[in-house]
């Protein structure tokens, strides 16, 4: 009998675990088609949306949809090119010190960049001063001997006394001898302002919620007469244009005979704001010295062969 008992026990246990691993078997089963069944989903799911991606019009729903889309305060900013347009030269400003001038006080001799920005900005104008000064740091003209600097101010409510004290700072920056009396910070009235900003083509906005004004960023060089040379856009101004535009406002009254060389071979692109090397140019400008430089070496075996005949004796 216990020998009976024993052997059902075994029976039992052994059923049991046959039982437990048909169960562990049929789990891994369902596991792995569960898997299968999850990567065909996923697979099936790319292919959708790669051969039928969602409209336009419901990805774009939500605030994403302005992307693109100008403010309205912004439509009205911007730059417009007046190349050769003079400025009027008769208005009426007040220079860092509060005297009444007219720009006309500013021309006649030196030709002139101006910057039209606003003292009280938070960002935009500083960075247009900033890489002015710096420009005009590389370069081997003086302000207020070779050139002079106008900065204008397009907020009609500034000061005299906060142009005063940016003339004090980036004249400072600046630390060549003089640049006060060819750098002038100037204030204005609103029209006196929109008709020298209409003037060269400088569109800005004034924003009454921020307080703040919406323009562009760009310095202009003018002519000894006030006339629209060239335009050079962003906060950072390379000093090798902008020497190039000073020699050529001035007619070549200033710079050095490098820069008349340089003139030949560079050209003014007005859709850049930029110089770029006249190919052109440049290999008429090799072929001339390689033509000099035949015709010298010439010379130089004329010579030689001259002197080195014998004299004929009587």
């Amino acid at each position: 009998m216990r020998n009976r008992k024993m052997h059902r026990s075994r029976l039992g246990f052994s059923e049991a675990g046959e039982a437990g691993k048909v169960v562990k078997r049929h789990t891994n089963i369902s596991a792995r088609r569960t898997a299968v069944s999850l990567q065909i989903w996923m697979i099936a799911t790319t292919i959708v949306f790669a051969f039928f991606p969602p409209s336009a019009s419901a990805q774009l729903q939500g605030p994403v949809q302005d992307i693109g889309v100008r403010p309205d305060l912004l439509k009205d900013v911007g730059m417009e090119q007046r190349l050769n347009d003079s400025i009027p030269l008769n208005l009426a400003f007040r220079d860092e010190h509060g005297k009444p001038v007219q720009l006309s006080e500013y021309f006649g001799y030196k030709p002139v960049i101006l910057s039209l920005v606003y003292y009280n900005c938070p960002m935009l104008c500083t960075q247009v001063l900033n890489g002015l000064e710096s420009s005009m740091k590389l370069i081997p003209m003086d302000v207020g001997k070779q050139f002079n600097v106008i900065t204008v101010s397009i907020d009609p409510t500034e000061r005299p006394v906060l142009a005063e004290a940016k003339q004090a700072l980036y004249t400072g920056l600046y630390g060549r001898p003089g640049a006060a009396q060819g750098w002038h910070f100037l204030t204005g009235d609103e029209q006196q302002i929109r008709q020298l900003a209409n003037s060269v083509g400088f569109r800005y906005a004034d924003d009454p919620d921020s307080k703040q004004f919406a323009h562009a960023s760009a310095i202009i060089v003018l002519t000894p007469e006030g006339k629209i040379s060239r335009y050079f856009y962003g906060i950072q101004f390379p000093s090798r244009d902008l020497r190039l535009a000073l020699v050529e406002a001035s007619e070549g009254k200033i710079g050095t005979p490098v820069d008349q060389v340089l003139l030949f071979c560079y050209h003014y692109d007005p859709s850049t704001g930029k110089y770029g090397l006249l190919i052109s140019r440049l290999i008429q400008a090799a072929g001339a010295v390689t033509v000099l430089a035949i015709a010298g070496l010439i010379l130089v075996l004329y010579r030689k062969e001259h002197y080195a005949l014998p004299e004929r004796r009587t």
